[in-house]
């Protein structure tokens, strides 16, 4: 029987789940025997975080250093105006214990740094992106390669959202076989100069929740060989094959980059390029 092992109350919480024959009772312990860090509780942290604790995924982990502000409400849903000028990692684990009070939440109200990160990542079954800047992209993303973690990661600029998931390993393209290096400071816009539209932010946080369940499942195909990228506007979706460099300074048989990296924040790439 595909409940037995349920309380009566986690039965009807997660019934949808139990009717689908990908997930069922096994599938839905499996979550619940889970664990999943969102690095961010911005625009793409928030949807992520609010449909991973309504899933039953039983731990999640919160880490942002940020506080609640009024230019983040137009995007950053698991906030309210009532949490302006709160910690967000605080601030999200009260809408998180309010939507399912079992999921067991780790707030780490702090910036990861290459001194704090490795502890933190490795307490995780999966990561989930939702950073706003490039050190930190990288710095996750380093960290999640060297400590075998599968990571999810997303950005959000104008109408436009990419995706693609790392699975650490020889043979997967890591995030650097995408981008080996940082662009410059002023390459790439932030959304206080360029703008973004909030619900394409949430609904790239969105599919990154699905990338990230999917891996908890395992079940279904996963984005690691492709990067997905959604245009809102013409409102399609791409798929863009991506392969292992042979000349990556992280993943290829000389590499360059061998231990944590910590890049130099600045006001160009800080504000929010992801969400």
């Amino acid at each position: 029987m595909p409940a037995v092992g349920f309380t009566e109350e986690q039965i009807k919480r997660y019934s949808r789940h139990i009717l689908l024959p990908e997930v069922g009772g096994v599938g839905q312990r499996k979550l619940l025997q889970s664990s999943a860090l969102v690095v961010g509780a911005g625009g793409l942290g928030s949807p992520a975080l609010l449909y991973l604790a309504a899933a039953g995924v039983g731990r999640l982990g919160v880490a942002d250093g940020d506080v609640v502000e009024l230019s983040n409400l137009q995007r950053q849903v698991i906030h309210g105006t009532s949490d302006l000028g709160k910690s967000k990692a605080l601030s999200a684990e009260a809408s998180i214990r309010e939507i399912n009070p079992d999921c067991e939440v780790e707030v780490i109200p702090e910036r990861l740094t290459a001194g704090n990160i490795r502890d933190v990542v490795r307490r995780f079954d999966v990561v989930l992106d939702g950073s706003d800047n490039f050190p930190t992209r990288f710095l996750v993303a380093d960290c999640c390669w060297f400590e075998r973690v599968p990571l999810v990661s997303a950005a959000v600029l104008w109408f436009e959202g990419h995706l693609m998931t790392i699975l650490p390993g020889e043979g997967n393209p890591c995030y650097r076989c995408f981008i080996p290096e940082p662009p410059p400071a002023g390459i790439i816009p932030s959304c206080r100069e360029a703008g973004v539209l909030g619900a394409v932010v949430g609904a790239m946080g969105t599919l990154q929740t699905v990338e990230a369940l999917k891996l908890l499942l395992g079940v279904g195909a996963s984005m690691s060989e492709h990067l997905l990228v959604y245009d809102a506007l013409d409102c399609t979706f791409t798929r863009v094959r991506r392969k292992v460099d042979p000349g990556c300074p992280l993943c290829s048989s000389h590499p360059t980059v061998t231990d944590l990296q910590e890049y130099e924040y600045t006001c160009v790439v800080e504000e929010d390029v992801k969400g």
